[in-house]
């Protein structure tokens, strides 16, 4: 029966959280760093508390309920309430304190988390900065969860429930080896990707999504224009395989200081006139109570990619 009077506590509402985004008793109780009893008794409180079920308890799996599924988002829009009252009441008055966990794509992360540091040590010398690199899938899964409180990612992300907020735009270069006709350009057009045989990062990655749909808007064949065979998860892969004359590739201009330094390798240019470039911003759910301070924080991801931007531009070799 429902008692009137009750009132659950915020441990008892991230107890039914964890539990609920991690469907198991054992890992739930393993990141809150509790013993499994005294979690099965707070959830045990909250239920009896509200006179409901949110977790179904079985011998092979953990089921949330049609009630649980209704109130979660509830009880994760109370615990970022109160994460944030507490951040103001250390003294933050609107600047970021405490806690953040940022997700990043793996095509953006190596690129401008060494300037973002150094950033937010100077600026928030009190934010406590967690970084999670995984594909926009992934990380849109966690957000939804609440394991994210914001991710960098190639926009739009077109996800249910959560704010979009566009930080900057960057141009790709193609990459290839020294010897080829294109090696070194500034005036490419799209329809030069026709000429290449493009080596692309594998399934998930947001970056081969981008390249497939430039290829289309030359009206070049994806299938016909890159290697369906050759495939790798990382960018610094992709421009070893380049290095060993198996194709081209296309890179964030802001990679080029960190991964395209080799002699073997050259860049080139599209040029002023065509646009091929990504939109990345700040992707976070529409209940968060921190929105300000995470917009807040995008001018320093702008920032940081800028700095990895003048970077990259100052290890080129201008095209003769």
């Amino acid at each position: 029966m429902h008692n009137k009077e009750y009132r659950p506590t915020l441990a008892q509402l991230r107890t039914f959280v964890t539990i609920a985004e991690n469907k198991h008793f054992g890992t739930a109780a393993t990141k809150l760093e509790i013993s499994q009893p005294s979690l099965s008794q707070a959830l045990v409180a909250l239920e009896q508390g509200l006179g409901v079920q949110l977790i179904e308890r079985s011998t092979r799996k953990v089921i949330v309920t049609v009630t649980g599924e209704k109130l979660l988002p509830y009880a994760k829009a109370t615990l970022e309430a109160a994460d944030a009252f507490l951040a103001h009441a250390r003294g933050a008055h609107g600047t970021l304190t405490g806690p953040l966990t940022i997700g990043v794509i793996p095509t953006i992360a190596p690129y401008i988390l060494p300037a973002l540091l150094g950033e937010i040590l100077e600026i928030y010398p009190d934010l406590e900065p967690r970084f999670v690199e995984e594909q926009t899938e992934h990380l849109l899964e966690k957000l939804r969860d609440g394991q994210l409180d914001l991710a960098i990612i190639a926009l739009p992300s077109e996800a249910a429930g959560m704010v979009d907020v566009s930080l900057y735009s960057e141009n790709f270069v193609v990459v290839t080896d020294p010897e080829h006709p294109l090696a070194g350009r500034d005036d490419l057009k799209l329809s030069d990707l026709d000429h290449l045989n493009l080596l692309l990062l594998d399934d998930g990655h947001c970056l081969r999504d981008q390249v497939l749909d430039l290829c289309r808007k030359a009206r070049v064949n994806p299938s016909e224009a890159t290697n369906s065979v050759t495939r790798a998860s990382s960018l610094t892969t992709i421009l070893q395989l380049v290095m060993g004359g198996l194709g081209a590739t296309l890179v964030p201009e802001s990679a080029i200081a960190t991964e395209c330094i080799n002699p073997r390798l050259k860049v080139a240019h599209f040029d002023s006139s065509v646009t091929a470039e990504r939109n990345v911003g700040l992707v976070f759910r529409n209940s968060a109570a921190r929105a300000d301070e995470f917009r807040e924080f995008g001018n320093l991801v702008t920032k940081a990619f800028e700095d990895a931007l003048k970077r990259s531009r100052s290890v080129e070799t201008p095209a003769k």
